[in-house]
């Protein structure tokens, strides 16, 4: 028996109607062929890289920047709701400060830059800084598969205006317009503030589209250091055989650049809620991910990877589940326990 017979035998032989457990088999199937060999227990690792924008110096965000460092000082702590998250449900993890303008560090240290430069004026980050950024996010996932025994892994980020940043990735990537793929983000309700974001964005995008040779130039000119380095821990997950769970728009604009760098990237995905923001549906398409494939509905708009950690608890119970039920072959009657007809 091949691999990939065995791992439709382990689920559909349990002692359960075929399919009835939804979306869940289907992931957690997923999850298995990722793997390539059978792991009879989750090992998650959650990676949460911190970065400030330049671009929120043009009123795009509600919230002040320097949310950005204290917020990621309550991760750190486990103050935060990802923390609260992580913790409660053992999932270790890592905040990472990639680019988070603040003297101090939050988390591990591997800040690139103080936040990128506004790209409006110019573009967000210098080849040096994309590189860099880079090679953070392929460092910590090897770190957490390599290291820490990790063959889950999933991803979250933390930085005022990184909606923006997305949204102009997703811009550029498809000519969608901005309208369509611009949200409010984790702020309350405010269509000034959305309407600026639309201009912004288009404005940007087209102040550096002759730049655009490839998605990294994109990501470059328009995007944020966590963006940048999600994106490349996607492509290392890929590399390294090992599956991750996207959590909301931001890895979901990283995961649809992952998926357009390298395709094997798509096998690997494995979605978990859908966002609120208008572009995550068209994120989530660009890896061949359908919305009605994407599991939770809960109107999340926090980030930190709260609904990847969602996801990652669905999936361990999967896993025990399918390890531990009966088998058909446990409950089906026998000949002799058969009722037989009467003879006419």
């Amino acid at each position: 028996m091949d691999y990939r017979a065995a791992v439709e035998s382990l689920i559909n032989d349990a002692a359960k109607p075929t399919n009835s457990l939804g979306l869940l088999e289907k992931l957690l199937k997923k999850m298995l062929l990722a793997w390539g060999t059978m792991h009879p227990e989750v090992k998650p690792y959650h990676l949460i890289f911190a970065a400030d924008n330049g671009i929120v110096e043009e009123g795009v965000a509600a919230d002040s920047p320097e949310i950005t460092y204290l917020q990621a000082r309550n991760m750190v702590d486990g103050r935060a709701a990802i923390g609260c998250f992580c913790n409660s449900n053992n999932v270790p993890y890592s905040v990472i400060d990639i680019g988070i303008n603040n003297k101090n560090t939050a988390g591990i240290n591997r800040k690139v830059a103080f936040g990128t430069k506004n790209f409006m004026k110019d573009e967000a980050m210098t080849q040096a800084e994309f590189d860099q950024a880079w090679k953070v996010g392929r460092e910590m996932v090897s770190y957490a598969i390599d290291t820490q025994g990790a063959n889950l892994m999933s991803f979250g980020e933390m930085g005022i205006g990184n909606t923006t940043t997305s949204s102009a990735v997703l811009h550029a990537m498809t000519g969608i317009l901005p309208e369509f793929v611009v949200g409010y983000g984790a702020s309350v309700h405010n269509n000034d503030i959305v309407k600026r974001k639309c201009t912004i964005v288009a404005k940007g995008v087209e102040r550096h589209r002759e730049t655009f040779k490839c998605i990294e130039d994109i990501l470059r000119c328009v995007g944020g250091l966590d963006i940048v380095a999600i994106c490349a821990g996607m492509i290392e997950c890929a590399n390294l055989k090992t599956p991750f769970v996207i959590d909301g728009f931001i890895t979901a604009v990283a995961f649809a650049c992952a998926a357009r760098i390298n395709k094997e990237v798509e096998h690997y995905a494995l979605p978990s809620h859908m966002s609120k923001e208008p572009g995550m549906a068209y994120a989530m398409l660009l890896g061949n991910i359908l919305a009605d494939e994407v599991p939770i509905r809960a109107n999340l708009a926090l980030g930190e990877g709260t609904g990847a950690i969602l996801m990652i608890t669905m999936l361990k119970t999967m896993t025990f589940t399918i390890y531990n039920m009966a088998r058909r072959s446990d409950i089906e009657p026998s000949n002799a326990e058969l009722p037989q007809l009467a003879a006419i």
